[in-house]
């Protein structure tokens, strides 16, 4: 009896100090992660964004960013704001749950949700018509956006977007225990953060393998943000929602009017580009697939050049997208950051490939 409630107290223990760890890295990740934009209050959610108006005779139209899963404003603000500063009027946001943006109550769990509050961002800040670029998960919350916002979608690009239901439908463990009730929130309070410093290296480089990781990209982008405790339950309720939300939302994708470009590698580690990318290639009437040899799953950072040419042919100009495409093959042709320790995704179904 002694020694089960020495175990019991000892237990109780090591979850209270691994909660005092958490709190202690969130409150430090805060201090060094500060926002760098603005706030507003959508429907009950406070919105943390980055707002670049239209200079006089802007070239191109406004565009609207949305990054993916664990991420922040920042990881496109970063590689797409240079290349585009003084051409076009640019929103970068902090999707609702994620970065300095809140989840809101009761608001925001659902991708068509979260496309809803960036509808009424833009209409907060007078963007009628936007070019919509989403990466990775945004690439889905991109296509709840154009389905449910056709007269506010100018065009779209797609960055290695996850899109449409992939065999199984798995996705990570420690999603789907976090997005579970109380279980969820103890083991986000508890476990969530050491573990997640302790890998964030490590996967930071398969998600860029082979490509090699910028320097300074986990500190300059903010990302351990994602590792407190309540962006890490966001994150896990969106992913897995995620299957559930393509299988619905997919067979509607040949209703989407808006030109669009969609980006992938055949290196992708993340997500299978020979379902999601080439699927929307397939789905969407007119949409032009940039197939990049050698590409990893980050195209926004390894071929930001690629990415403002998808932005310039949506918005109508000529652009040689493939002859893009084959320059960043010869930038990249030689990567082998990741080699032998990150595995490559099997693709499920071959037939998909594009020859």
């Amino acid at each position: 009896m002694n020694l089960i409630c020495a175990a019991l107290l000892f237990l109780i223990a090591l979850v209270f100090a691994l909660a005092g760890v958490t709190r202690a890295g969130a409150w430090l990740i805060e201090r060094r992660n500060p926002p760098v934009g603005e706030f507003v209050d959508i429907n009950g959610a406070r919105i943390h964004y980055v707002h670049i108006p239209a200079p006089a005779g802007a070239a191109l139209p406004p565009i609207v960013f949305i990054h993916g899963a664990s991420a922040n404003l920042r990881d496109q603000m970063l590689p797409l704001r240079p290349l585009l500063q003084g051409r076009a009027e640019m929103l970068f946001l902090d999707r609702p749950g994620f970065g300095w943006s809140e989840r809101g109550a009761g608001n925001n769990e659902t991708l068509a949700a979260q496309a809803d509050t960036i509808a009424a961002l833009m209409d907060r800040l007078g963007i009628g018509k936007a070019i919509i670029a989403g990466h990775s998960f945004g690439g889905a919350i991109t296509t709840a956006f154009a389905q449910k916002h056709p007269e506010k979608t100018r065009g779209l690009v797609f960055l290695a977007p996850v899109s449409h239901p992939w065999p199984g439908g798995a996705t990570a463990w420690y999603y789907k225990l976090t997005a579970i009730p109380i279980v969820g929130s103890l083991f986000s309070e508890t476990l969530a953060y050491p573990a997640g410093i302790l890998q964030i290296g490590n996967a930071t480089s398969c998600v860029f393998s082979p490509n090699k990781v910028p320097d300074g990209y986990v500190d300059d982008t903010s990302i351990p943000l994602v590792l407190r405790p309540r962006a890490f339950r966001a994150n896990a309720v969106d992913v897995s929602q995620l299957y559930d939300y393509v299988l619905k939302a997919s067979p509607g994708y040949r209703d989407i009017k808006a030109p669009t470009v969609v980006i992938s590698g055949d290196r992708d580690k993340v997500v299978y580009a020979t379902i999601h990318s080439v699927g929307l290639g397939r789905d969407i009437p007119g949409a032009e697939l940039i197939w990049v040899r050698n590409l990893g799953h980050k195209p926004d950072w390894i071929a930001p050049d690629l990415v403002v040419g998808a932005i310039e042919k949506v918005a109508g100009k000529d652009i040689d997208l493939q002859a893009m495409a084959r320059t960043v093959e010869s930038r990249i042709a030689g990567d082998t950051q990741g080699a032998g320790r990150c595995p490559e995704l099997k693709v499920p179904d071959a037939q998909l490939a594009p020859t």
